[in-house]
């Protein structure tokens, strides 16, 4: 019995994997056990769309608590982990780095120990290209980019990934990584960027812009990178990274002009500009090459194509 433990499931990128699993009847999970403390960033709003189906099952339950995560592995005989579940917003972070601490660094340690006391089959681990800092105008992340966080999210990202990587060395315990870009599409949390800018347009308030824009981003729309997380959790090699992206960078300001025109309003009249946060990071982007080359895939949605789903997503709840 393959019985796979989804960590963050009620958030945005773990419900839409979830979903993506449970939709695939050609895989042979026989049961997908979404665990999720329900913090501010995870709601069961966006389980509705799959929480009926037979092989789910939902804990709620907090990675700091080893206690309770021990009984759910017992309780589901788990074998298989994806862990999505973090604290992720930079902002947040700056102002008060305890719960990513707490979420990102203590949590994954209590679920390897969790995994390496069950001996399970395949732990992934999802992460994020911001523990390798920013680059200039050139120059891509790769998974031989060494790290360099510039805040406290990234940080415990970092972390996270080096606990998890000796978890391989040290107990050979079955592990894959992958480093994503940044994502968009459906239920992702109205504090960030994206849903910010499409949540200000159609209540008639200003954008809020940071600096003058310029700071760029590799995006990738969600369901793409649910696959490419899917690849490696089925295909990657043991102990390696994967870095995932879609080769679609864009400045701040081209994402809020997309959005504008689609929503047929002027960017001029609807950006507010304000002061660049704390070690705002220039630009990031991903070399794809490893996950397409060895796993072979790649993205199929376009920005544009992503951005509409999105916006009629929203739309519909705004």
């Amino acid at each position: 019995m393959l019985s796979l433990l989804v960590t963050g499931g009620c958030g945005f990128i773990g419900s839409n994997f979830i979903e993506m699993v449970l939709k695939d009847k050609r895989n042979d999970i026989s049961r997908v056990v979404n665990l999720d403390a329900l913090t501010y960033a995870g709601t069961l709003n966006n389980t509705e769309d799959f929480s009926d189906d037979e092989k789910y099952f939902f804990e709620k339950t907090d990675l700091c608590s080893l206690s309770e995560l021990l009984e759910v592995f017992e309780r589901h005989r788990i074998t298989h982990v994806v862990h999505f579940a973090a604290e992720s917003h930079v902002d947040n972070s700056i102002a008060d780095p305890d719960a990513f601490i707490d979420s990102n660094i203590v949590g994954t340690f209590n679920l390897l120990k969790a995994a390496r006391q069950h001996k399970v089959k395949k732990f992934h681990h999802v992460s994020t290209d911001e523990v390798y800092g920013d680059l200039g105008d050139d120059g891509k992340f790769s998974e031989t980019t060494p790290y360099n966080p510039h805040n406290p999210y990234s940080a415990s990202k970092a972390a996270s990934d080096f606990l998890v990587k000796s978890y391989f060395h040290t107990y050979n315990l079955p592990i894959t990584i992958s480093n994503c870009s940044n994502n968009y599409g459906p239920r992702q949390h109205a504090e960030k960027f994206i849903p910010t800018v499409i949540r200000s347009i159609l209540n008639g308030k200003k954008i809020p812009l940071y600096g003058e824009g310029t700071n760029i981003r590799d995006w990738i729309y969600v369901m793409d990178h649910c696959e490419g997380v899917w690849s490696v959790f089925k295909n990657g090699e043991l102990g390696e990274t994967y870095c995932i992206g879609s080769n679609c960078e864009k400045k701040n300001i081209e994402i809020i002009e997309t959005i504008c025109d689609i929503l047929e309003v002027i960017p001029s009249e609807s950006i507010e500009y304000v002061k660049d946060r704390a070690g705002h990071d220039y630009r990031y982007a991903i070399d794809n090459t490893k996950i397409t080359e060895n796993l072979n895939w790649e993205s199929k949605v376009s920005f544009l194509q992503g951005m509409k789903k999105t916006i009629e997503w929203y739309n519909e709840r705004y």
